[in-house]
């Protein structure tokens, strides 16, 4: 099955087109304390996860961008980081199943650092023009589970009023625009929108036919292919 990405795509870009304008708007604000700036890769190292439609479009672009040894070289280490992030998500599941609250454990794994699979070796994104929402508007006040996050390095003052930017409103946008996409192609997998993954791993997956619920299994495949017709 043929699937025509380009509508949810679009109105992905103008969720990320809402997310640019947001950040420039803050920073003509607060100029000194944006203090974002090419060589700046505070950000490159947070863990965080995306939504189905996210991770199909970067998916997407990665996939167009780069072949050959380039490519291999960039999936190889999305493999390594994908392998750490699994432990911690691993440990952190231990945690909560221990008994440990959960605010206290997901504080825990904010405090990790993995350096993303696509920054390279001058600290610049190599998928830059693609890059997912949460890194768009990182450097500037944002509301994340109700509570108000900046980045370290910033200039903002704790206390003082600030323009928000609020990711539980994008983050409930993307899943919906997910939700429709799995509506839109009839996928068997009806829970699949609800699925969240690391860049890594939407790097390193290969979203085809059986991976997205469309089209023949491979059981009935098979079965079609040994039924035949009665003579």
């Amino acid at each position: 099955m043929k699937i025509d990405f380009v509508p949810f795509f679009k109105r992905y870009e103008a969720l990320a087109g809402k997310a640019d304008k947001a950040f420039a708007h803050v920073k003509e604000r607060y100029p000194e304390a944006v203090r974002c700036a090419p060589g700046c890769a505070d950000c490159c190292y947070a863990l965080f996860d995306l939504t189905l439609i996210e991770a199909l479009y970067i998916n997407y672009h990665f996939n167009q961008q780069y072949n050959g040894k380039e490519r291999d070289l960039l999936l190889e280490k999305a493999n390594a980081a994908d392998r750490k992030i699994h432990k911690i998500k691993k440990a952190a599941f231990r945690s909560t199943q221990a008994g440990e609250e959960e605010e206290t454990v997901l504080k825990d794994v904010g405090q990790e650092r993995i350096r993303c699979p696509l920054l390279n070796d001058e600290d610049q994104c190599d998928l830059y023009a693609y890059r997912p929402i949460a890194c768009r508007v990182y450097g500037i006040p944002l509301a994340i589970g109700g509570k108000g996050h900046t980045c370290g390095r910033s200039g903002f003052v704790q206390g003082e009023r600030y323009p928000t930017f609020n990711m539980d409103i994008v983050h409930e946008q993307l899943m919906a625009l997910s939700a429709e996409f799995v509506q839109a192609i009839q996928s068997k997998h009806v829970k699949m929108a609800d699925v969240l993954v690391p860049l890594s791993l939407a790097l390193l997956t290969d979203y085809d036919d059986a991976y997205l619920g469309i089209g023949p299994s491979p059981s009935e495949g098979k079965d079609a292919a040994e039924g035949g017709e009665d003579v």
